[in-house]
C-alpha cells in the first residue's frame, strides 16, 4: 500500500466515523484521489459506510495494524524517538496555549470577548508553530506518510489569521488543536507507544 493510502486508511481510523470529503481533507488528497481509495478498502471488507460516514471494520483494524507496524519496522528508530523527546516541549507548549484560549486565569473561562487577549494566544500560537516546523520536517523526512501535516497545520493557521478562531481548537474540524492531536497519535504508533502510556507520563494532550 502507497503512503496516500495508507495515511487514508489510517485518517479512518482516527477519525472514527467520517464523511469522505473529511477524510479526503484529513488525508491530505482530493476527493477525487480519496474516493477510489475509499471504494478499494470498502471493497477489501476493510471499511464500511453507515449514514454515509465510513469506519474500520474488525478485518480493517487488523489490516491497518498489521501495515502500521511494517512501517514501523521500517522507520529509524532512535532518530524517530530522539525526535519525540523533542516534541515533549512542544507538546507542552500548545497545552499551555490550550488552557490559555480555555481559560483567562484559574476561574474565568475565556468567553473570547476580548481581541487583545485572544491574538496574544494566537500570536504566541504562530510562534509555536514556526519553531515546530524543523522538527515536523525532520518526522516527514523519517515516515513520509506524513507528508501531509505541514500543509494541514499551515492551513488552520492561515484561517486564524484570516479571523475564524474556530480553526485554533474546534474539535469535529481540521483545528489546529485537531490536526496536532492526530499527528501525536501518528509519533506515538511510530514509537511504537500507546496513548495510555503517553496519558499516564502526562504527555497526552
Amino acid at each position: 500500500m502507497n503512503h496516500e493510502a495508507l495515511r487514508l486508511f489510517q485518517a479512518v481510523r482516527l477519525k472514527g466515523r467520517a464523511l469522505p470529503v473529511d477524510l479526503a481533507a484529513a488525508a491530505g488528497l482530493p476527493l477525487a484521489v480519496a474516493g477510489p481509495l475509499l471504494d478499494d478498502l470498502s471493497a477489501s471488507g476493510h471499511v464500511v459506510e453507515a449514514r454515509e460516514r465510513i469506519k474500520l471494520t474488525p478485518e480493517g483494524r487488523a489490516a491497518l495494524e498489521e501495515l502500521l507496524a511494517a512501517e514501523r519496522a521500517g522507520v529509524d528508530g532512535a532518530a524517530l524517538t530522539a525526535g519525540y523527546h523533542e516534541f515533549d516541549a512542544h507538546n507542552d507548549a500548545l497545552k499551555g496555549l490550550m488552557t490559555r484560549w480555555q481559560l483567562k486565569d484559574e476561574s474565568t473561562p475565556n468567553d473570547h470577548t476580548d481581541p487583545a487577549y485572544d491574538q496574544a494566544v494566537v500570536a504566541d500560537l504562530v510562534v509555536l508553530d514556526e519553531g515546530f516546523v524543523p522538527l515536523l520536517a525532520r518526522f516527514v523526512a523519517l515516515a513520509p506518510r506524513l507528508g501531509h501535516y505541514p500543509a494541514r497545520f499551515a492551513h488552520a493557521l492561515e484561517q486564524i489569521a484570516a479571523g475564524d478562531h474556530t480553526w485554533f481548537a474546534r474539535p469535529l474540524a481540521d483545528s489546529y488543536h485537531t490536526v496536532w492531536f492526530e499527528l501525536h497519535e501518528d509519533l506515538i504508533g511510530l514509537a511504537g507507544l500507546t496513548r495510555a502510556d503517553e496519558a499516564a507520563a502526562g504527555r497526552a494532550l
